[in-house]
């Protein structure tokens, strides 16, 4: 009966979760929704989700946005570093300092551009933008979570008190994925690279969990910007190849095959090929399968909107298609962002490892 009571309590926050989604793609669509003969901009409504700004868009109370503006933080070859709110180059033409948003159809569309004569040059960019500022709550909350497990095994360092709850929940998470998918995928010599394998896990994971609820400071997929996933993989490619072995790197350049394969060299420069296909293939696929999915999920809450003007019947039948289709799509997202974590660290792990081969397990365990 208590197993039956949590999994209702489950259908019920996602259900509570896909509403929330809907209502929030209602806000975009307001103004056009009282306008029965203008159209809905999809492409506008998916990409205003989707997209880099730099603010936070939260709800709408009235006719007041509620939302967070951001710091801009550019650097530019005339006038050095500028610091200054979002808020003063907001509206469509304003400029500050002579720097603007790049409008829609121009380069660099929605992103600060700085006027130089005649031309708007794109000055160097460190501003907090809204997946910049997700980013850094995602992080902020993992390691509570993390340091919040560790707390309680600072105060049982004997071994012998049993974890319950979310602590022994977490313990066979991480023995999970520590034994399960880094220590299969490696081999014995798995500790060295743990620490790494496990926070990429977790950090994925987390990251993609949290994308899909609809609420601030959540409702951000950051792992569905390419410039996130390609720093992720970056790090896999620098440990891959920085701890590569002398056997690995000679499979490379001079590997066991005829020697019509070598000179010239066919193999070589395949295997070299791959040093850099590998990195670019975890950096896609988690970008390319996140991105897909919430964009399939906004596309599907947009039926409703498309449909309001046609027909009160047809919107309220689509209406209902749409929520128990997002229901489903949810469900799906959830175990998609698990196991786009595993994927990312099982080819990760299985990269580093076979960058290991020839190394023996005493140097590695240093």
């Amino acid at each position: 009966m208590k197993r039956i009571n949590n999994i209702f309590r489950g259908v019920l926050v996602l259900l509570f979760c896909t509403v929330a989604l809907s209502v929030s793609a209602q806000h975009k669509t307001a103004a056009i929704g009282e306008d029965k003969k203008e159209s809905v901009d999809i492409k506008s409504l998916i990409f205003s989700h989707i997209g880099d700004t730099y603010e936070w868009h939260i709800t709408k109370i009235g006719n007041t946005d509620l939302k967070i503006v951001l710091p801009i933080i550019v650097y530019s070859k005339t006038s050095g570093w500028n610091v200054f709110s979002y808020s003063r180059i907001e509206e469509k033409g304003s400029s500050y300092k002579g720097f603007t948003i790049a409008p829609d159809g121009a380069p660099h569309e929605g992103k600060v551009v700085e006027k130089v004569g005649n031309d708007y040059v794109r000055p160097w960019d460190f501003s907090i933008t809204k997946v910049t500022l997700a980013l850094f709550i995602n992080g902020l909350l993992l390691v509570l979570v993390v340091l919040g497990v560790a707390q309680w095994y600072r105060k049982h360092p004997d071994g012998k008190a049993t974890p319950k709850g979310f602590v022994g929940f977490m313990e066979m998470f991480i023995m999970m994925v520590n034994d399960d998918i880094i220590k299969d995928s490696m081999g014995a010599n798995y500790r060295k690279f743990s620490p790494y394998l496990l926070t990429a896990f977790f950090y994925i994971f987390f990251s993609n969990f949290m994308g899909l609820v609809p609420f601030f400071p959540f409702g951000v997929t950051v792992t569905g910007n390419s410039a996130i996933t390609l720093i992720l993989a970056l790090f896999t490619f620098i440990i891959t190849n920085v701890t590569g072995s002398k056997a690995y790197w000679k499979d490379i350049f001079w590997p066991d095959v005829p020697m019509w394969l070598k000179i010239p060299p066919i193999i070589p420069f395949v295997e070299f090929f791959s040093i850099f296909t590998k990195p670019f293939a975890l950096m896609a696929r988690l970008f390319g399968n996140m991105l897909a999915g919430h964009m399939g999920m906004l596309v599907l809450t947009s039926l409703i909107f498309i449909t309001v003007s046609i027909s009160p019947v047809l919107c309220g039948s689509m209406t209902l298609i749409s929520v128990l289709f997002n229901i489903f799509m949810l469900l799906l997202e959830v175990l998609i962002a698990f196991l786009q974590a595993y994927i990312f660290t099982m080819l990760s792990a299985t990269f580093i490892g076979m960058s290991q081969e020839g190394k023996k397990e005493a140097e590695l365990a240093k």
